[in-house]
């Protein structure tokens, strides 16, 4: 029968690959679990490598936001969605971007947590004469009726999480590329 307190039924020597240790190293950083692979029904609780990214709203909801900004592989996705505010997750692909956009009624914060990119911002879509370089751990408030864009100017996805007030996107939205979310905004209108 399997024990509870081990996370991984299997031997150790058969789920870490022994030939770098550095690949150890950094894998035992994202997730303390003492094994390579481990099973869904057999993992730990505290296994942070391995969050489920759904919509939780609009119920209570906490979690770290960095290391699951920079779990998310997916062009957006819907992390919490309340009456009066929404989290998405993004992850940008090397020379794309957001989308040129303008939110009329809302203000939105964006906060990179990892690569490097390219704000820009103005009162038209013609005339976006705000730019500022963004790196890990910046922060870009944009205000409602300003029209803007994120472009990723680095060598590896950017990784972002957007809040927007109040809520821009449908409850439970999950763009896996940035065509998929060009698709539902020219269906759904959103």
């Amino acid at each position: 029968m399997y024990n509870i307190y081990k996370p991984c039924p299997y031997p150790y020597w058969i789920n870490i690959p022994m030939y770098n240790l550095y690949n150890m190293y950094k894998f035992y950083k994202m997730c303390p679990c003492p094994y390579y692979f481990c099973p869904p029904m057999y993992m730990p609780h505290n296994c942070k490598h391995f969050t489920k990214l759904k919509d939780y709203g609009p119920e209570p909801f906490v979690i770290n936001i960095e290391e699951a900004t920079k779990q998310n592989n997916t062009f957006r996705t819907a992390l919490w969605t309340g009456e009066n505010l929404q989290v998405t997750l993004m992850s940008i692909d090397v020379g794309e971007d957001i989308g040129l956009e303008v939110h009329p009624s809302g203000d939105q914060f964006i906060r990179i947590e990892e690569g490097q990119g390219l704000v820009k911002m103005g009162d038209s879509k013609d005339e976006l004469d705000y730019q500022k370089k963004v790196y890990d751990d910046y922060a870009i408030m944009i205000p409602a009726g300003k029209w803007h864009n994120v472009i990723n100017t680095g060598d590896k996805p950017l990784k972002l999480y957007a809040i927007y007030a109040p809520p821009e996107h449908p409850r439970d939205t999950v763009h896996q590329t940035k065509a998929d979310a060009e698709a539902a905004e020219e269906n759904y209108g959103y």
